[in-house]
């Protein structure tokens, strides 16, 4: 468990290093059915549709994750009533109480789930985080961006896609 642990984290700062985002074939996103953080209870990808989504996967350890929240925070805050969402994807191996308490402590404002390893392989194998993928209103997963994301790299790809 450690030195998966540990993997993670260096392979976390390596794609600290890598591109800020790529754009990607558009592929229909992958159907999920996830538990909330909140209170447990399945949240459906079908809830989404018709929304432009930026779904993340992340982890409580993982500093480059923590430093984006609150860039997703702004902007839930700043696209949500025009048809945006942030979804963020916990992959914490411990259960939901650590993600429970980042939620709260951090006041976010968007959907969190709990990964399983079907939506990890679903959504192509997450090799590291944060893995980010941004959505159309029509379904499709348009880019891929993998590790840490400018604030306002997202701001501008967000605002192409929300008319």
């Amino acid at each position: 468990m450690k030195s998966l642990r540990f993997f993670l984290v260096v392979l976390c700062a390596a794609l600290l290093a890598g591109p800020v985002n790529q754009a990607i074939a558009a592929a229909p996103m992958p159907h999920f059915n996830l538990p909330s953080v909140t209170d447990g209870k399945a949240m459906n990808s079908d809830a989404f549709q018709g929304k432009v989504l930026l779904i993340t996967f992340f982890a409580t350890w993982c500093p480059p994750c923590m430093q984006e929240i609150p860039s997703l925070i702004s902007l839930q805050e700043e696209f949500g009533a025009k048809g945006f969402s942030v979804v963020a994807i916990s992959v914490d191996q411990g259960g939901t109480k650590s993600v429970q308490k980042l939620v709260e402590k951090r006041g976010i404002n968007y959907p969190v789930l709990m990964a399983d390893s079907k939506i990890t392989d679903d959504f192509g194998g997450i090799v590291g985080i944060p893995t980010s993928f941004l959505v159309n209103q029509q379904g499709s997963v348009i880019k891929n961006y993998p590790g840490y994301v400018t604030h306002n790299v997202l701001v501008e790809d967000i605002k192409q896609l929300i008319k």
